[in-house]
């Protein structure tokens, strides 16, 4: 884990998915980050992860509930958008955080993700719950590949 020139930190997660780092001075009352990733499907990976330690301390969620998820888009944006959003959707529906993630993408007819995610019921005071993300905005929502690796940029309504 290192740190940018802004002085924020990066983010690594224990299993060498990618890294995101927050960016505080995008978006005052939300949330917003960029991540990077070897991989499509890791990047998706790191977008969640990053939108659930938005919410909580990662650390503290267990695996013990699944849930599959199906979703295609045109764009990488829009799959992006809609993949965080459905995150989101099943938190407030379920009352649950994920903390781990398989994807799947394919290009076919635009974009296909499927998914299994696994977390566990929301407790306050397990999770040390931090703050609600309501939505995910196409606000400077953005996905790129570069010559080694994917980046994306988010910001959450929170």
């Amino acid at each position: 884990m290192g740190t940018y020139k802004d002085g924020t930190e990066e983010r690594e997660d224990l299993k060498n998915m990618g890294k995101y780092r927050f960016l505080d001075d995008i978006a005052i009352a939300d949330a917003a980050f960029c991540a990077e990733a070897e991989s499509l499907e890791e990047l998706f990976e790191t977008c969640a992860q990053a939108t659930f330690e938005v919410m909580a301390d990662p650390k503290t969620i267990e695996h013990e509930y699944k849930e599959d998820v199906e979703l295609a888009g045109e764009t990488l944006e829009e799959l992006l958008f809609d993949w965080l959003a459905e995150l989101i959707y099943l938190k407030d529906l379920k009352s649950v955080l994920f903390g781990r993630f398989d994807i799947r993408i394919q290009k076919k007819d635009g974009y296909r993700l499927s998914a299994s995610l696994w977390g566990e019921p929301i407790d306050q005071k397990k999770h040390k719950v931090k703050v609600d993300v309501k939505a995910v905005t196409y606000h400077l929502l953005q996905v790129k590949k570069t010559d080694d690796k994917w980046t994306a940029k988010v910001i959450l309504d929170t």
